[in-house]
């Protein structure tokens, strides 16, 4: 296998593997064993979002590697070198808009009348359906994280 290609494939794995989750179901390992306050109430308003994706350095460093070994492949002689900084720098931006996109999730805004009388609303992946006035449970947890759940 070629050092193109198999620069462009573990580019591809690593940005596939950096996907986290939002979904009401699936935890952080950094979660898990915390107490979670729970609340109840009924769902008030549903709609639609999309919760942007990740972008770390891999996404980066794996097109700017990529865009590089492409730019001194298709140019030869004096002119290599900058060829590869060209190509570095332009698979570093599609690195980047690529992981992006690859980690990007649909979602849902879940707005809950709550029975204590406030209105919270809490965005999360869409795995999990809800329909307007559904009694819901509400687990609130560190730093504001929140999660919808049927009850």
């Amino acid at each position: 296998m070629s050092r193109k290609l198999f620069a462009a494939l573990l580019a591809g794995i690593v940005a596939a593997g950096c996907a986290s989750s939002t979904s009401s179901k699936v935890y952080p390992r950094h979660q898990a064993q915390q107490a979670w306050t729970v609340e109840y109430g009924k769902v008030a308003g549903i709609d639609t979002v999309t919760i942007e994706g990740d972008r770390t350095y891999l996404g980066r460093a794996g097109g700017g590697y990529v865009g590089y070994e492409v730019g001194r492949a298709v140019v030869e002689g004096s002119g290599r070198g900058v060829a590869g900084a060209v190509g570095a720098v332009t698979g570093a931006v599609a690195g980047d808009a690529i992981e992006e996109r690859v980690n990007r999730e649909h979602g849902l805004q879940i707005t809950v009348d709550l029975d204590k009388g406030s209105t919270i609303a809490v965005v999360q992946a869409a795995d999990e359906q809800f329909a307007i006035g559904e009694r819901v449970k509400i687990l609130r947890g560190h730093r504001g994280a929140a999660r919808v759940s049927k009850i």
